[in-house]
């Protein structure tokens, strides 16, 4: 049977905080009894325990539910090491600057992967007025389109949010090197080196 949350992940983050079955069922209001039988699969928390749960574990629901603790060791935060997210139920846009556990509408979200761009998605690149002027000669339907582009540097992250009706193109202050990123809402995630 696959459940919501994983015995194993329990023992391991209630023996990571130094905590007893006893310690942690106290925390949460509940038997060491009960905490050992989430441990050994024998049972599951009400859902209403998740939060506590997750609380007095240290970690956030998401970590709890996946079993695994993100721990950012990017501590210099890095912009040129994001990672993005796209939700393909209502189409939010999210950006990480290290390592994370993301979930939108109900899904757990994996980390978008730049492809190299083909013919129907290449990325102009022109100068005016001292901004950088980029666009993709790629068609806007609204069940086909570009759906945004982020310019990124090792300092900074712009992005800006495209729609169906309107062009697919953007301007940026230019920061120095880094890199242009474009989505399709069909195709994925493009990236191109400035």
């Amino acid at each position: 049977m696959n459940n919501y949350i994983k015995g194993e992940a329990v023992k391991r983050f209630r023996e990571g905080r130094r905590l007893t079955q006893a310690q942690l069922a106290q925390k949460l209001g509940v038997t060491d009894k009960a905490v050992s039988k989430w441990e050994t699969c024998r049972g599951l928390p009400d859902v209403s325990l998740l939060e506590p749960l997750a609380k007095a574990l240290g970690v956030s629901v998401p970590e709890l539910l996946s079993g695994e603790q993100v721990v950012n060791s990017n501590r210099s935060a890095n912009i040129l090491r994001s990672t993005l997210y796209v939700c393909p139920v209502c189409g939010n846009i999210i950006h990480s600057s290290g390592a994370a556990v993301v979930s939108c509408c109900g899904v757990t979200l994996p980390p978008l992967e730049a492809e190299e761009p083909d013919e129907t998605h290449k990325l102009i690149r022109e100068s005016f007025d001292g901004e950088y002027f980029f666009s993709v000669p790629h068609e806007m339907r609204k069940d086909h389109y570009i759906s945004f582009m982020a310019y990124v540097t090792t300092g900074r992250f712009d992005l800006v949010k495209l729609y169906p009706q309107g062009p697919a193109e953007a301007r940026f202050y230019p920061w120095g090197g880094g890199y242009v990123y474009w989505y399709c809402n069909r195709h994925g995630l493009f990236r191109e080196k400035l």
